[in-house]
């Protein structure tokens, strides 16, 4: 029962290419929305509540997790969505699965057991995400995984790069190097507009980075200045928080409006003919791209290198090594489901699956027990 103001260009799920294992529905929700019902009531969405975004869990809850940015990432692709007229249903579905194939304790947690599979196809959160999808979430009696359409699962291999590794074996089937859907196109910076402003949020909340050094950055600078004269006598954590609403809409504008000038650009009016045209269309304007870098740039120095972050990221790397270390030395103590796995994937793949899955506090208190030692970060 999809929107029929929907653009030409847009992906409607009675075009879908359908899922792996035929099922019957007894309810008029369209395919997209059955898929954001099944990511939503996955145990995967659910662990993001405990997964780092930058802070661990436990120190605060004012901090963003996995979970809390995702939803702030499905909120903002909504709003790009709906003013080019595309599926809203499955850019919420992308949204909300772009990161359920993440580690524990963020980034680093993916570099450690990147480093700790070489030799074994390594580890990428993205086809994590899609292997969570098609094979470890386990609820339903006659198929592995959620079953969820093509149309979703390309978007989820694809969100951030088309360009996908071909020898993986989990990405041959859809179209390795040809662009995937507009609404898939929208995740990625849709992704970045949320972190770049809830990381500023919480590195202020947390006193890593300041209003001051920020103001000197051309993009945030004008924005922050522009409300503070407006609200000359309004508190300054009061700015902030109106600087950021302003940002995040600054930028949605941008890439809107971009967006639509390279549809009429290519002349884009089907799915196919974005597919056979084969670009990027969702993009920021150059000159928004290169002031919003300049500020990445500031948040990469001054956040996510801050002496702070970086130590947790240490204690992190020790916490993720030894775990790996102790179950290839110990694998009869994983749980019984992934045991069973041992006759269609190598060890390693196996024990990397468990150890992505956990959330931050389970793999510390895994840590500590096998251990005997305590470790805080």
């Amino acid at each position: 029962m999809e929107h029929s103001g929907l653009a030409n260009y847009a992906s409607r799920s009675e075009n879908s290419k359908g899922r792996r294992y035929e099922e019957k529905f007894y309810d008029d929700r369209s395919e997209y929305e059955r898929d954001r019902d099944r990511i939503i009531h996955s145990v995967s969405f659910r662990r993001l509540e405990y997964k780092t975004q930058i802070f661990i869990n436990h120190e605060g809850d004012y901090y963003r997790t996995r979970l809390t940015h995702s939803l702030e990432t499905a909120q903002i692709a909504r709003s790009i969505a709906r003013r080019l007229n595309l599926n809203e249903e499955l850019v919420e579905c992308l949204a909300l699965s772009h990161d359920l194939g993440h580690t524990p304790f963020g980034h680093t947690g993916e570099y450690v057991l990147n480093k700790l599979l070489t030799g074994f196809g390594g580890f990428d959160h993205n086809i994590q995400s899609l292997r969570v999808v098609e094979e470890l979430e386990d609820r339903y009696p006659l198929f592995k995984g959620l079953n969820l359409t093509w149309e979703t699962r390309e978007g989820i291999i694809k969100h951030s790069s088309y360009h996908v590794n071909s020898n993986n074996n989990y990405i041959y089937e859809y179209f390795p190097n040809i662009v995937p859907t507009i609404e898939a196109q929208i995740i990625d910076p849709a992704d970045e507009i949320a972190y770049i402003n809830h990381d500023i949020d919480d590195g202020i909340e947390a006193g890593l980075i300041s209003i001051d050094d920020l103001i000197h950055i051309p993009i945030w600078g004008d924005i922050y200045k522009k409300a503070k004269s407006t609200f000359p006598n309004v508190q300054k954590k009061k700015i902030k928080f109106k600087s950021i609403s302003s940002l995040i809409g600054l930028l949605i504008i941008d890439i809107v409006d971009n967006t639509i000038k390279n549809i009429h650009k290519y002349n884009i009016d089907s799915v196919e003919k974005l597919r056979n045209i084969n670009k990027i269309i969702v993009e920021f304007s150059e000159p928004i791209k290169e002031k919003k870098e300049k500020l990445k740039d500031f948040l990469m120095n001054n956040l996510y290198y801050h002496p702070k972050v970086m130590e947790i990221a240490r204690k992190s790397e020790k916490i993720i090594k030894s775990l790996f270390v102790f179950y290839n030395e110990n694998f009869h103590l994983l749980p019984e489901r992934y045991k069973l796995g041992i006759n269609d994937e190598p060890k390693e793949r196996i024990i990397c699956d468990y150890i992505a899955g956990m959330t931050d506090r389970f793999a510390i208190q895994e840590f500590e027990k096998f251990n005997k030692q305590s470790i805080i970060l």
